[in-house]
């Protein structure tokens, strides 16, 4: 992988260039060997005159700066390099050191102040990071500057190539009328983009109502879509009317469907197909004109397959399929990301974090995100709370990620096939998968000892879903899977 200074969302062509200003050519040539060393490209100036004329000429990433200058005060020529050029950071190397001259530099907007003699290693750390952090301002107001109202999910989501198809086929559903299954991972933005969709829809005047299928007891989901009536059941004091009837005229987000019963798959289906609901415990038709958009984060032909999903409602959801890439397959998109949830984080918090040193933004790329933009939401935020300047590795709360699936043999799986089945194909294959999903949560759960959320990692699915299923199985603690 090309070094992350050397890679952005603005697909830089050329290594960092650094300009060094200094009227001892000794120190010039060494810092220039040291830079070179990094794979960074010097160019040198020993007068002021020279520095001004190749601050235009190479538009260099980053300045180092004597303030003794035979012909220009060095001062002078920080301002006039700051109006150039506004986000170029500027490392003042000087013999003449003192509080004075510090303060003069910071209030000048410098981005370090070193006094000579200096360690070569922590010269070499302060330009990375200030290149990392030109990177990050640079690429922000790059993408700040190309977007306008009908574009703003390459601010929410990102710019990367993937991100501009996915938008294009939003744009491109979002004019007709049809259901749409939206596939991703947990935390990529599926409620995002349902919103975008219905926003940009002949519908955006009217509601948006999501509902997650997979926070709703199984004996509550048909009044929760539904509604119901004043004493349909016990508790049922008042008269409600459910989500389908509350999204008339607009969008029904149905979150994680995969977890919705196949009781409800039925009624759902019925819905949409005859375009009217009855509430629990009435009798009356209702009708409705809603949109369906659902969300999921795993495979629904082998929900189908395994009996949990229904296949005429699989067939009437999916008219159009969008998938949203996981951040780890678009890294282009991790710097844009990281750095608007610092900006957003800094103004929540009243604080002025200015960035990320390299090796944090080495960590940002090379982490897989296995909870993806939320997850790196959630870092940025605490990372924010917790740095004072720059965001170092030590305050980005990411942990080793296993990419290693869990090993499991078929012997181990526990399939047994029938001698002589007596059973349709379909109960097999649904019994059969069922006994193989149940050993391979207690596999996992055996090699992570009990870790419900490092198992649900491993197998790439949520923490809400491995809790359901270990329910579902019959699956306790960790005596019980021993």
């Amino acid at each position: 992988m090309l070094h992350p200074l050397q890679k952005s969302p603005q697909k830089l062509n050329r290594p960092p260039h650094v300009l060094i200003v200094d009227d001892e050519r000794d120190i010039c040539e060494l810092v220039s060997h040291l830079l070179e060393q990094g794979g960074i490209v010097p160019h040198v100036a020993t007068n002021g005159q020279t520095a001004l004329e190749l601050l235009r000429r190479v538009s260099p990433d980053l300045l180092i700066l004597d303030l003794k200058l035979p012909d220009f005060d060095g001062m002078e020529i920080l301002r006039q390099a700051r109006e150039m050029d506004e986000d170029l950071p500027v490392v003042i190397l000087t013999a003449m050191g003192g509080v004075r001259n510090a303060v003069e530099a910071i209030k000048a907007h410098a981005y370090e102040f070193m006094s000579k003699p200096y360690d070569h290693q922590e010269l070499l750390r302060v330009v990375r990071a200030g290149l990392a952090e030109r990177l990050l301002k640079r690429s922000s107001r790059q993408f700040a500057s190309q977007l306008d109202t009908r574009h703003e999910l390459f601010e929410i989501m990102g710019s990367s190539a993937l991100i501009g198809n996915l938008i294009s086929d939003v744009k491109r559903v979002a004019k007709c009328n049809f259901s749409v299954v939206i596939i991703g991972e947990t935390g990529s933005g599926k409620e995002v983009i349902a919103q975008a969709i219905h926003k940009a829809s002949s519908r955006a005047d009217k509601p948006f109502v999501p509902i997650d299928c997979g926070a709703i007891p199984e004996n509550l989901i048909e009044g929760e879509l539904f509604g119901h009536e004043k004493g349909a059941f016990t508790g049922a004091t008042d008269q409600m009317r459910g989500r389908f009837e509350q999204a008339d005229g607009g969008t029904l987000f149905l979150d994680e469907i995969l977890n919705m019963p196949l009781s409800a798959q039925a009624k759902v289906l019925r819905a949409l197909q005859e375009k009217c609901i009855c509430r629990v415990g009435g009798t009356e038709q209702i009708k409705v004109d809603v949109r369906v958009l659902a969300a999921v984060n795993q495979n629904l032909e082998q929900a189908v397959a395994s009996g949990r999903f229904r296949m005429d409602l699989l067939f009437r959801l999916t008219e159009f399929t969008l998938r949203i890439p996981p951040l780890r397959d678009r890294k282009d998109d991790i710097i844009h990301l990281a750095n608007r949830f610092l900006e957003t984080t800094n103004r929540e918090l009243g604080k002025n974090v200015r960035g990320f040193t390299e090796e944090a933004v080495q960590t940002l790329l090379n982490h897989p995100w296995p909870g993806n933009v939320r997850q790196l939401r959630s870092t940025v935020r605490r990372a924010v709370l917790l740095a004072d300047d720059l965001i170092s590795r030590k305050h980005l709360d990411v942990l080793p990620y296993e990419t290693a699936s869990p090993s499991i043999s078929v012997e181990a799986s526990g399939f047994v096939m029938p001698a002589a089945p007596n059973l349709p194909l379909k109960q097999i294959v649904a019994q059969s998968t069922m006994m193989i999903e149940r050993n391979i949560l207690i596999t996992t759960l055996r090699q992570t000892q009990g870790n419900k959320a490092k198992a649900a990692r491993l197998l790439q699915i949520d923490y809400k879903t491995i809790r359901s299923k270990l329910k579902q199985y019959g699956i306790g603690k960790l005596q019980e899977v021993e």
